[in-house]
C-alpha cells in the first residue's frame, strides 16, 4: 500500500511538467533549483503523520495547498484547511510550519505538513505536493545532503544523525547524539587548527629564515605542538575498534561441552526462544544468532560456534559436572587459552559461567579441577542471573567504551583510515631533513582531518554515507 502511495506521488510530480505551460505568479520553474517533499515519519496507519518540503518552490506549495494563502508565521504552527490545487478538493484539516532558509533544517526554505496519519490522506497530500511546479519526490537522504552542502552539519554530524536514527540500545543513542551534537567534529577541527598553526611556523622559516624580525623558536614550537598531536591521535587510535563494535555490535559467542545449557543461556539472554533446549546431548546442531540488547549493548549473541571473531566469550560449564572428561578438556582448551592472553583492549574477555547452581549442595561445586573466577547460575531457576547481567554490563562497557563519558569514539572504519593517514604523515614530517617537504607532510595531515570531517571528500564516499538514510531525511 505505502510503496503505491509513492508510486502515485513520482507519477504526479512527473505529470505535470509535461502538460502545465502556465505558472501562477512566483512559482519557480522547475530547471531553478528542484523543491523535494517526502513522508518523513514512519510509513503505516498513524495518528499523525509529518510531510516535509525543502528548497525555493516550499512558500509557493504551501501557499497553493493552504486556506488562508498567506503564510504563516516562521516556526508557528498553523491550522490550515489543505485542498487539492487540481481540483479544489478538501484533502485534510492540518497543522503546517513555515521555516524560511537559512534557519530551518536544510538551509533552504522548509514547510512540514502535520496531518491525520491515514493512507489515504497521506496519498492525497503527497499527489498535491507532487501536482505543483518544481516540486518533486526526494531521494533516499536528500535532505540531511542538502544539510550538508549548506553547511548545517558536518559529515561526522550526519553520520551521527544517521546513527540516531537507527539506534536500538541505550549505548548506541548516546554516542550517536553526542557524534550528532558535533563533539568528534569539533576535536578534529581543533586537531586541524594545531596542524594548520604548525604550517604557518614551518613556510614562515622557509620564507623569512634569514630574517631578524622573525620570532625565535617557530620550527621547535611547530615539533611541541606535532608530539602532543602524535599523541593524541595515537590515544585514539587504540580504542580497538570499541566505537564500530558499539555501532554495529558486539561478537558474544555461548560454548561450552555438550548439555552444559548453552541453548538455555542463550534464551534467557534473548528473553525468547530462540534456541532448542532439550535434554538431549548435542541438540542444537545449527549455529544460532540473535541480536540482543544487553545492559543498553547492543550484541550479536551466537551459541556455540565463531570462537575466533567472538569479542566476548562467554564460556559454559556444567556445575554437577566438573569432573567429567569434556568439563576438563574445555578448562584446558578453550578457558586457559583465551586467560592466557596478554590483558589488551583488543584481546578477547570471557567470563566462566557455572550453569545448573540448583543442583549443587549447599557447599557449592563439587571436586574438580581447579577453577579461575567463574559465575553461579541457574537457567532453569534464574539465580545468578543479576549477578550475570552486572558481569557481561561491565565487560561490555570495556569492549565498546561508555558514551557517556569516554572522549569521541570512532564509529566507522573511514574515521580510522584519515587519523591514520594522518598519523603517517605526521610521521613522516618528523622524519623529513627538508623544511618543503616537512610542510608537504603536514598539508597532506591537515587533509585527512579535513575530510574526516566533509571537506574535499568525493562524490562516491559521500553516496555511501547518505544511501543510510531513509527517503525523508
Amino acid at each position: 500500500m505505502w510503496r503505491g502511495l509513492w508510486t502515485l506521488a513520482a507519477q504526479a510530480a512527473r505529470g505535470p511538467r509535461r502538460l502545465c505551460t502556465r505558472r501562477s505568479s512566483g512559482a519557480p520553474a522547475p530547471g531553478s533549483g528542484a523543491t523535494i517533499f517526502a513522508l518523513s515519519s514512519g510509513q503505516g496507519r498513524c495518528g499523525i503523520a509529518v510531510i516535509r518540503t525543502s528548497g525555493p518552490a516550499s512558500g509557493h506549495a504551501l501557499r497553493i495547498l493552504t486556506a488562508p494563502r498567506d503564510l504563516p508565521l516562521a516556526r508557528h504552527a498553523s491550522l490550515r484547511l489543505l485542498s487539492d490545487p487540481r481540483s479544489g478538493e478538501p484533502l485534510d484539516r492540518a497543522l503546517v510550519l513555515w521555516f524560511p532558509g537559512p534557519q530551518s533544517f536544510t538551509g533552504e526554505d522548509c514547510v512540514e505538513f502535520h496531518v491525520h496519519g491515514g493512507p489515504a490522506v497521506v496519498s492525497g497530500v503527497l499527489q498535491a505536493l507532487g501536482s505543483v511546479p518544481g516540486l518533486r519526490p526526494a531521494e533516499a537522504g536528500e535532505f540531511t545532503r542538502r544539510a550538508f552542502a549548506n553547511g548545517k552539519l558536518n559529515l561526522t554530524e550526519v553520520e551521527g544523525l544517521a546513527d540516531l536514527i537507527h539506534a536500538e540500545t541505550e549505548a548506541q543513542r548516546r554516542q550517536a547524539l553526542r557524534q550528532l551534537d558535533g563533539e568528534l567534529g569539533h576535536l578534529c577541527r581543533g586537531w586541524a587548527e594545531t596542524l594548520t598553526k604548525a604550517l604557518a611556523h614551518v613556510e614562515a622559516y622557509i620564507d623569512f629564515g634569514e630574517d631578524d624580525n622573525l620570532e625565535e623558536g617557530v620550527l621547535e614550537q611547530a615539533d611541541i605542538e606535532v608530539r602532543a598531536l602524535q599523541v593524541a591521535l595515537g590515544a585514539h587510535l587504540r580504542d580497538a575498534r570499541r566505537g564500530q563494535r558499539l555501532r554495529s555490535g558486539v561478537h558474544v559467542v555461548v560454548t561450552g561441552p555438550p548439555n552444559a545449557g548453552k541453548s538455555s543461556l542463550v534464551n534467557l539472554l534473548s528473553r525468547k526462544p530462540v534456541s532448542i533446549v532439550s535434554p538431549e546431548p548435542g541438540t542444537t546442531r545449527d549455529v544460532l544468532e540473535t541480536p540482543v540488547d544487553l545492559a543498553g549493548f547492543p550484541v550479536l549473541l551466537s551459541d556455540t560456534a565463531g570462537l575466533e571473531q567472538a569479542d566476548l566469550i562467554l564460556a559454559m560449564l556444567d556445575a554437577s559436572d566438573l569432573a567429567s572428561p569434556s568439563s576438563c578438556n574445555f578448562l584446558a582448551t578453550v578457558v586457559a587459552s583465551v586467560g592466557a592472553q596478554s590483558p589488551s583492549d583488543s584481546s578477547q574477555r570471557l567470563l566462566l559461567v557455572l550453569n545448573k547452581s540448583d543442583l549443587l549442595s549447599p557447599e557449592g561445586p563439587g571436586p574438580g579441577p581447579d577453577l579461575p573466577p567463574h559465575l553461579l547460575l541457574s537457567c532453569l531457576t534464574g539465580e545468578g542471573l543479576d549477578g550475570l547481567l552486572e558481569a557481561l554490563r561491565k565487560e561490555l562497557a570495556a569492549v565498546c567504551g561508555d558514551p557517556s563519558t569516554d572522549p569521541p569514539l570512532l564509529t566507522r572504519a573511514r574515521h580510522q583510515h584519515h587519523l591514520q593517514g594522518c598519523l603517517d604523515a605526521l610521521g613522516h614530517y618528523k622524519q623529513s631533513k627538508d623544511l618543503a617537504l616537512a610542510a608537504e607532510a603536514l598539508r597532506v595531515a591537515r587533509g585527512h582531518l579535513t575530510r574526516l570531517t566533509g571537506g574535499g571528500g568525493t562524490e562516491e564516499i559521500l553516496d555511501i554515507i547518505f544511501q543510510d538514510f531513509c527517503v525523508g531525511k
